[in-house]
């Protein structure tokens, strides 16, 4: 499994942002997939996370409420819809997924800047 995000970039805090992240390989044995962040000098830590079919969602207490996590399988695409935007939220986000395996993948993560 290859996973490849797209969508960070520099935005005011307040504003939006949506991270994608496409799949490709063996997608056919993904379960759960997710998004995770590293600020500079902390450990990478969990945004949220999607089960298959979208029927399950979890998200860190820091981004309820502002970001929403949702997946089209269709497409072998996962979304990270990001609204209010807080500087705190500056990270390199990375895209993950689970296979039935328990095999973990990880995509090379795409910064996410936000001003003050």
């Amino acid at each position: 499994v290859q996973l490849v995000e797209s969508g960070g970039g520099l935005v005011q805090a307040g504003g939006s942002l949506r991270l994608s992240c496409v799949a490709s390989g063996s997608t056919f044995s993904i379960n759960t997939m997710g998004w995770y962040r590293q600020a500079p000098g902390k450990q990478r830590a969990l945004v949220a996370l999607i089960t298959t079919g979208g029927r399950s969602t979890n998200y860190a207490d820091s981004v309820k409420g502002r970001f929403t996590i949702s997946r089209d399988n269709a497409k072998n695409t996962m979304y990270l819809q990001m609204n209010n935007l807080k500087p705190e939220d500056t990270a390199v986000y990375y895209c993950y997924a689970l296979d039935r395996r328990i095999m973990n993948y990880w995509g090379q993560g795409t910064q996410v800047t936000v001003s003050s």
